[in-house]
C-alpha cells in the first residue's frame, strides 16, 4: 500500500505500507489508521521523535559496520547487495519526512497522511 504524506508547506512524501508505518508509529500516531494528521500543536515532540529515532539507527548503523569483516563485505557484494542495491535504513527513509514536519512547523501548518 502507497502512502502519501501532504502539507501546503512542501511537495508530497510518497512511501510504500510497511516503512511509512513504522514512521507514523514512531511519530506517536496509530499505525492502523490508513490517513490521520500530525497538527500544529503536534509537529514539535513528533520532529523530536523522529529525530531520535534515526539518530539511534544511525548508532545501530555505525555499529553494525565496526563490526563486518571482510567475510562480510565479500558475501555482501557476491549477493548484490552494495551501491544502489545496499539495504535502505530507517535513517535515509525516515529525512524526507522529518524535512517535511520541520517545514510545516516553521510555516505552523499541519502534515495529513492517508493510504
Amino acid at each position: 500500500m502507497l502512502y502519501t504524506f501532504k502539507s501546503s508547506a512542501s511537495a508530497d512524501v510518497l512511501m510504500l505500507g510497511d516503512s511509512a508505518k513504522k514512521l507514523i508509529a514512531i511519530m506517536g500516531k496509530d499505525a492502523a489508521d490508513s490517513q490521520g494528521i500530525v497538527t500544529v500543536e503536534q509537529l514539535p515532540e513528533a520532529i523530536v521523535r523522529l529525530r531520535t529515532a534515526i539518530e539511534e539507527d544511525r548508532a545501530r548503523q555505525a555499529e553494525l559496520e565496526r563490526q563486518r569483516t571482510e567475510q562480510d563485505v565479500a558475501a555482501d557484494r557476491e549477493a548484490g547487495r552494495t551501491g544502489m542495491a545496499a539495504p535502505v535504513g530507517l535513517a535515509q527513509r525516515a529525512w524526507p519526512l522529518l524535512d517535511m514536519l520541520e517545514t510545516a512547523q516553521k510555516e505552523a501548518v499541519p502534515v495529513t497522511w492517508g493510504a
